[in-house]
């Protein structure tokens, strides 16, 4: 199974704009800034995800794209899907005509491979994504705060120890 660009991107672009919703609509562009998507793929991306109801567009200064419903209703399987883009392993598209207009050995193992991937991402909910970016986010700056360096015996000024 191969996620594309398209479906990363999605994922990407939603939990960016999750993650700042708190402070009223997020821009494409600051997403595209901040995540280095193109601007012009990002509206094409936010037409579709506005089209299945995953966000919704404020017009006029101070406009954006906020969340239509709250994150943890949301999960990383509809944003994928709502991008067009396939959880499909199988070579033949679920066709079953993989091996010259007939249905190949392996078919049901990956067949089953889209069973499982598309369960997982269905159990992931972008509240999810957004809890735990918030504690990568939040270690990182409890790291930066506890400057433990020692310089010979004596911890350096304004170290805490």
């Amino acid at each position: 199974m191969r996620l594309t660009t398209k479906g990363r991107f999605a994922v990407t672009a939603m939990l960016d704009l999750a993650l700042r919703q708190g402070n009223g609509p997020v821009t494409l562009a600051g997403i595209a800034d901040r995540q280095r998507i193109s601007l012009s793929y990002l509206e094409q991306l936010f037409g579709k995800l506005r089209r299945r109801q995953l966000v919704e567009s404020v017009r006029g200064p101070g406009g954006g794209y906020c969340l239509a419903k709250p994150p943890q209703d949301i999960s990383v399987a509809e944003i994928i899907q709502a991008v067009d883009e396939p959880i499909d392993a199988t070579q033949c598209g679920g066709k079953e005509n993989c091996l010259e207009e007939h249905r190949c050995m392996t078919h049901d193992l990956w067949a089953s491979l889209n069973v499982t991937i598309f369960e997982y991402l269905a159990s992931v909910s972008l509240g999810q994504l957004v809890e735990s970016q918030r504690a990568k986010e939040h270690a990182c700056d409890v790291a930066v705060l506890q400057d433990k360096r020692v310089t010979g015996n004596k911890p350096t000024a304004g170290a805490s120890v």
